[in-house]
């Protein structure tokens, strides 16, 4: 057990989950407004669309993927033991991550050719996202040169995570993992332990309520192609629905 091992795998993930747990609390408490993903929608929709649908729905699906594994080892093992139930469930998994991919370089394209919205992007912003890029691009690679990741995480992390949780860390077996497939799990530690100091707070409040809300109609009394248009002037007169 080297040092590099105590430090990303026992320090770390401790480091990680109380900087969340207690950095989530105090920004809810002190700056609420800011506790959502601070919708840019307003300033450009066409590629935010394009980009904001495949993003969230991957890498919703695949969170919840790794959740299940780490939850119901037993069971997915179970499944897994039937060959073509086990392929399934991997090349649905690897379709799932370049669906997240592909949405997030066209979030990412969005947000650094709109000059409105470089205008409210943060190094914050670009560090997320950059960061959740070689996340997902290291996990994209495991999946195709380690297959069968949902059964060795069963076995191997899934152990690893719940000795982690119980404070009788047990990183032998880690220890031992593909260096590739280590920076993935420091890679997820790492965004864990940034998201109270960015947008991804958002998902700890996820607007359920717009779900049975009463239907919002907005009505426009400018074009919206000039609004959001990068190189039109805001006018200084008084706006016509006031």
């Amino acid at each position: 057990m080297s040092t590099f091992d105590i430090l990303f795998f026992i320090v770390l993930p401790y480091v990680a989950l109380f900087i969340f747990l207690i950095g989530s609390i105090l920004r809810y408490k002190y700056v609420p407004f800011k506790y959502s993903s601070l919708s840019s929608e307003f300033l450009e929709n066409k590629r935010l669309f394009w980009g904001s649908i495949p993003f969230h729905v991957g890498i919703v699906m695949i969170f919840l993927g790794h959740l299940m594994v780490f939850l119901l080892p037993k069971e997915i093992l179970s499944w897994n033991s039937i060959p073509v139930r086990l392929l399934i469930l991997e090349v649905g998994a690897f379709m799932l991550g370049l669906s997240t991919l592909f949405g997030l370089i066209m979030l990412i394209i969005r947000r650094i050719t709109n000059s409105r919205l470089r205008i409210v992007t943060s190094r914050m912003d670009f560090l997320v996202e950059f960061l959740l890029l070689a996340q997902i691009i290291l996990g994209l690679w495991i999946a195709y040169d380690y297959r069968w990741g949902s059964s060795w995480f069963a076995s191997v992390l899934s152990p690893y995570l719940i000795s982690i949780f119980t404070f009788q860390p047990d990183i032998q077996a880690v220890s031992q993992l593909p260096l590739i497939i280590r920076l993935h799990i420091i890679g997820a530690y790492t965004i864990v332990l940034l998201i109270p100091f960015s947008r991804l707070v958002h998902f700890l409040v996820p607007p359920f309520s717009y779900i049975w809300r009463p239907y919002q109609k907005v009505i426009w009394y400018r074009s919206k192609d000039r609004v959001r248009n990068p190189e039109e002037d805001w006018g200084v007169t008084k706006p016509m629905n006031n």
